[in-house]
């Protein structure tokens, strides 16, 4: 009997390759780096292929390198996969089309995502693989889960036969991330399908010395050309070698596939061709709609094209043909298929294979996963009937520029009654997520019913919103859209019901389940009129449960994800109650297990108390609220802001016209401060009588929440009663007063100004400074502290001293509310560079975590002064970061040297003197700089004048660079997995130019963006993901590498362990007139521990030798002085110390221990060496470090 199982699509699919491939080269990228992750686990645990050998997983520095292994090791003999999307596809082309030209037996599965464009977008399309549809790769596309698995294995069948090799690819998140029960194909039909004869011949083929030959020559023009027409013969027999594997499969499966699926009515007139996730779309739609002379061909096989059997699946009868593209090629007569469906039309026709050619009109549609419903597909075969209609259309926007896009009726759905269809609103990282896959496989596992999950969420980090879509049915289920008609809705939040729209899918007679913190007989006079109309219109069901309280006392601080699973289960009768508390805490159990038995008890205890605290609302048949649904953004926001921005913070964005968003992906700045996230009912209060203004705590604020201010006690005058603030400690500010603001709606809750808080209450050391409490008392008195706040100037640069953290509190963060996880380790660094620079700061931003939580939209973090200037920002891949921001600083240095050339020029016009200051005064501390900006702005005045007077070519010249007359700090972001591995490279590269950069690398030992994958800055004896059986070799020391070449200012902080150092390090690394390099500690929630304790792990990592804190300054080696300076004192504590407060060193401890205890071993020996280096190398003279050029 055919086993059933609830898999994700990427697992689905990883299974069946990792059966049937002896080497896996990976590197991860959203959205397939699952595939890879699952193959790494499975080959640490031993499993076996379908031969009884584990195959061999290699993590490489980037896609690129993952696709030149795949290269070495197929010609080599080897049975070789690997899993990529996106931009990792863009970087394996040339070893694509050097695999294909040798007509080289494998298979690489594509999780088909966006490319970045005007914008990243990680979300889901077929513009990279229509990218590489040259590279003389097949092209082979599923459409579900359950098609993602099959044609996984008839693909890996037919490469080896046809000697072509292949893309199998499914729609990125909406296939590779939905959860389906599926029939699972068994081990024997894999081997079945997979003739060893055929291997045999591919080892044949490969490189050995014992049958020499050479393979990859240089050609000249003689023979080039008749060698690219040689393999004509095997594109010509691989549709019919990819059909014959699909004749094969369905016997030993009984799933029929062919190259071109029909579905419809045998004499249609109207027929739509798309492949992908869409195509199970047309077929629902096609079936509900109640008119005849319908059809939808799914296109499976697209390279090779076949001509011959997309005519065989052609209906005689068809008239109109609509041809959807999930792409867009700019500039083009039509997409790619419906350039292919042209061409195969018209060559039949000219070959009279053909009567005639149909009427055939191209469309566009789901780019970056945009929604594609039955609505969309009803209006596309309403626009197929018109006598002329619209081709090169697009369907799921509002074109109101260009005036491409159809019309479509949003309400038509095609949702049944049968079964459950179920809404989750939920927190990124809040457990949400993850408790519904349990749930999924729970019901999918325990009875008979059919199952599908889709999660909805932003690239942002943890604490933005979530929705997940659960249906459950007893027929499988074919609705790759989101749920339309939803008869069980779950808010795991309860201010989202204050902001968002979260019953407007809700079915008559839903069920809505409410994390409430107010009591059933209190709850609905806490909600706004809309969602109660709502509730009272669509007969809906009202039950609350306190999940928040009932989590802390369970010792789950804001964990609710189990306690509401456990709800939904006895509210939606999917399973009997004991039962299903049976398989929940089953699942408890193998989700948690590796984090230990108290979290897994903790958990159970939830479960156990949640239904004692769940009750239902008696409704009232009337409203009795007049509040509506909060404001987005307030009224005297930005234009842009509340037409655009409120819209997609809202969710709306959907409905957002063309004509509303940049053309060219420029978005204004400072857009955080408008989308107050509420994400934390416990915030931080300050207590002035405590405080010693040391600044810390505002400091290590990961999010800008915490500000402070200095000013004169006149100026409280007009504060509103109760407005905190104490008189400043510092000797020589007198009547002055002091302020410390919580800007409470944006704080997270994530504990580290309590745990960097240095003054504790004399009778009570648990009472410090600044301490959590519950937000809702503060927040009406807040609002009005924090608007009287703003009224009070930011304290004027030249009166602070930011030489210490004291003084920095005082500067204003230009970079503020960012969508980071709670307690991110990355931002204060990003925050404090923003203060120190950003009123003149370039920032080159590599993919990554500092990319999404700094660039993501709907809103932006990087902000500006009252004056107008702030951190100008921008993004442009993962790989080429360092040379991105080499290009931005020889562009500023090349205008700078033009901009002065001509001030020289226009002396005459402009002022000797004012020409001489502008192109010889100093520009290396504040002063200076302070009184350059005072200068080109009378430059500018005088230019104006000018240019209005008369045509003075050189002064509209010099007023087009004239802001590069001061002296711009560039500075290169990005993570680990950037500057350790995928842009090592051009890092190397740029540091070596001795060119003024600065490079800031955020190390959190792992690929903290794609989920916490193994980088080469990972430590030994860490597991994560690509690494689950513990890393065995140590962490590369890029410190020593940038060192090694002498010209670069080297610095390695840990904020939580020395903030002073932290400061001074990135000082210094500006104010040297060459290349820099910080390597900045940064605790990760990938780490596995709560990240209230993040500032403290830091302290023990520099306590231990594992993280020494140093400076290299090559200024001091010219100065004659010792250039290296370790500022961290000798280790105090073992590594293990340290190590075992994170899962991810505690993990290998519970599944191997033996060889937990070999590599903790190794680890602290690696720690010991390098500490003995860095020793040496603070005691050595100037001489014997390398001299800068």
């Amino acid at each position: 009997m055919t086993e059933k199982r609830a898999l994700e699509g990427n697992e689905a699919v990883a299974r069946v390759a990792y059966a049937v491939s002896e080497i896996c080269s990976i590197y991860p990228i959203t959205p397939s780096s699952p595939m890879a992750e699952s193959a790494d686990v499975w080959s640490a645990q031993g499993k076996k292929n379908i031969w009884g050998q584990v195959p061999d997983i290699i993590e490489m520095q980037s896609e690129g390198g993952a696709a030149g292994t795949a290269h070495g090791a197929l010609q080599t003999g080897a049975l070789t996969t690997t899993f990529t999307a996106s931009q990792g596809l863009m970087l394996m082309l040339p070893n694509m089309y050097k695999i294909a030209g040798e007509l080289t037996s494998t298979v690489f599965h594509v999780a088909s995502r966006s490319l970045a464009a005007q914008a990243l977008s990680i979300f889901g399309d077929h513009q990279d693989v229509m990218a590489a549809r040259t590279t003389g790769f097949g092209l082979l596309g599923s459409s579900s889960v359950q098609e993602a698995q099959d044609l996984a294995l008839v693909t890996h069948a037919a490469t080896l036969k046809a000697r072509v090799p292949f893309m199998h690819f499914f729609d990125g998140f909406r296939t590779s991330h939905e959860v389906s029960k599926i029939d699972l194909v068994s081990e024997d039909d894999i081997c079945a399908m997979v003739d060893d004869k055929l291997v045999y011949e591919h080892r044949k083929r490969a490189l050995n010395p014992d049958n020499p030959f050479i393979r990859g020559t240089a050609q000249n023009p003689d023979v080039y050309f008749q060698g690219r027409e040689s393999v004509n013969r095997f594109y010509d027999a691989t549709p019919d070698i990819v059909q014959e594997a699909m004749d094969r499969f369905a016997k030993l499966t009984g799933r029929q596939y062919n190259l071109f699926d029909y579905h419809g009515d045998p004499d249609a007139e109207r027929v739509i061709i798309l492949m992908g996730s869409g195509a199970e779309t047309v077929m629902q739609t096609i079936d509900a709609l109640p008119e005849k002379g319908l059809g939808m061909i799914n296109v499976h096989l697209y390279r090779p094209f076949s001509n011959k059997h997309l005519l065989a699946a052609l209906p005689d009868s068809v008239k109109s043909i609509a041809v959807l593209d999930r792409t867009k090629e700019i500039g083009a007569s039509g997409e790619p298929l419906y350039q292919d469906i042209i061409t195969a039309l018209v060559e039949a026709v000219r070959d009279r294979t053909i009567k005639g050619l149909p009427h055939v009109i191209g469309g566009r549609y789901g780019l970056s996963s945009k929604e594609f419903t039955p609505a969309m597909v009803k209006a596309i075969f309403d626009e197929m009937s018109k006598e002329s209609p619209k081709n090169h259309f697009t369907i799921g926007i509002k074109d109101d520029v260009t005036h491409t896009s159809l019309d479509y009726d949003p309400s038509f759905q095609i949702e049944g009654d049968a079964g459950t269809r179920a809404l989750f609103f939920g927190l990124g990282a809040d457990g949400t997520v993850g408790a519904n896959k349990n749930s999924i496989k729970i019901i999918g596992e325990n009875t008979d019913l059919y199952c599908q999950g889709y999660f909805v969420y932003d690239s942002k980090k943890s604490g933005s919103r979530t929705v997940s879509h659960l249906r459950f049915g007893p027929e499988p289920i074919h609705s790759p859209y989101l749920i339309q008609s939803a008869n069980f809705i779950a808010c795991h939040k309860f201010d989202q019901v204050n902001r968002i729209e979260i019953l407007n899918n809700a079915a008559d007679g839903a069920v809505f389940l409410l994390d409430s913190p107010y009591a059933a007989d209190e709850v609905w006079d806490e909600l706004p009129q809309p969602v109660q109309q709502a509730i009272i219109d669509k007969n809906i069901r009202l039950y609350v449960i306190d999940a928040t309280s009932v989590a802390l006392e369970a010792g789950m601080g804001k964990r609710i994800n189990t306690i509401m699973q456990a709800c939904f289960f006895e509210l939606s009768g999917v399973l009997p109650p004991e039962e299903a508390i049976a398989q929940i805490k089953n699942a408890i159990e193998k989700t948690y297990h590796s984090k230990g038995r108290a979290v897994v008890e903790k958990n159970f205890a939830a479960v156990d108390a949640a239904l004692d605290h769940l009750f239902e609302v008696d409704v009232p048949r009337e409203t009795t609220s007049m509040r509506t649904l909060d404001a987005v953004v307030p009224d005297d926001a930005p234009e842009f802001v509340r037409e655009v921005t409120a819209q997609m913070m809202r969710g709306h964005g959907d409905e957002l016209p063309v004509s509303k968003l940049p053309i060219d992906g420029t978005y204004p700045s400072g857009t955080s401060m408008f989308e107050k996230g509420n994400v934390s009912d416990r915030v931080p209060k300050w207590e002035p009588d405590l405080c010693i203004q040391c600044g810390n705590c505002a400091f290590v604020c990961p999010h800008g929440v915490i500000r402070a201010k200095f000013y004169h006690e006149s100026s409280l005058e007009n504060a509103p009663e109760g407005f905190p603030s104490a008189p400043v400690t510092a000797r020589g500010f007198p009547e002055t007063r002091y302020s410390l603001e919580v800007y409470l709606e944006d704080c997270t809750g994530c504990n580290l100004c309590v745990t960097a808080c240095p003054a504790k209450k004399p009778d009570d050391p648990e009472v410090r400074a600044i301490n959590m409490t519950d937000k809702a008392p503060l927040l009406e008195q807040g609002r009005k502290n924090i608007e009287f706040f703003e009224t009070l100037a930011f304290n004027d640069r030249a009166s602070v001293d930011f030489s210490s953290v004291r003084g920095a509190q005082f500067l204003e963060p230009l970079f503020e509310f960012a969508g980071a996880c709670a307690g991110c380790g990355e931002t204060p660094y990003v925050k404090l560079l923003s203060q120190l620079f950003g009123p003149r700061l370039l920032v080159a931003n590599a993919t990554g975590c500092s990319s999404i939580y700094g660039g993501n939209l709907p809103t932006t973090p990087w902000s500006k002064n009252a004056e107008g200037s702030g951190p100008a920002w921008s993004n442009s891949l993962f790989e080429d970061n360092a040379e991105f921001g080499l290009g931005m600083r020889i562009a500023a240095d090349h205008h700078m040297t033009m901009a002065k050339q001509l001030v020289t020029e226009l002396a005459p016009d402009i002022g000797y003197k004012l020409a001489d200051h502008l192109v010889h005064g100093g520009q290396r501390v504040g002063s200076e700089l302070r009184e350059q900006r005072r200068r080109v702005r009378l430059l500018k005045e005088r230019l104006q004048k000018l240019v209005e007077t008369g045509d003075n070519e050189k002064a509209s010249a010099l007023l087009s660079i004239v802001d590069h007359l001061i002296r711009r700090s560039i500075w290169l972001v990005g993570g680990d997995g950037w500057a350790y591995d995928i842009g090592s490279g051009g890092l190397d590269h740029v540091l070596a130019s001795g060119r003024n950069v600065n490079v800031l690398v955020m190390d959190t030992e792992v690929y903290s963006n794609t989920g916490g994958q193994m980088s080469k800055a990972t430590p030994l004896g860490a597991s994560a993901r690509f690494a689950s059986a513990g890393k065995r070799i140590g962490k590369k020391d890029l410190a020593l590498q940038a060192i090694s070449s002498g010209n670069v200012y080297v610095a390695q902080v840990a904020m939580g362990a020395n903030p002073q150092q932290t400061l001074l390090a990135m000082r210094q690394a500006e104010e040297y007139n060459g290349p820099s390099l910080i390597l900045a500690y940064s605790h990760c929630i990938a780490h596995g521990y709560d990240l209230r304790d993040g500032l403290r792990q830091q302290q023990l990592a520099t306590a231990s030798g594992y993280w020494p804190l140093i400076r290299y300054n090559p200024a001091l080696r010219a100065a004659g002085k010792k250039p290296f300076v370790l500022d961290s004192p000798r280790p105090t504590i073992p590594l293990r110390d340290y190590a075992y407060n994170e899962n991810r060193y505690k993990v290998l401890t519970k599944s191997n221990p033996e060889e937990a205890e070999r590599l903790m071993v190794m680890a602290q020996e690696t720690v010991d060496r390098r500490w003995e280096t860095y020793e040496h190398l603070a005691k050595q003279e100037p001489a014997q470090f390398e001299r800068a050029g």
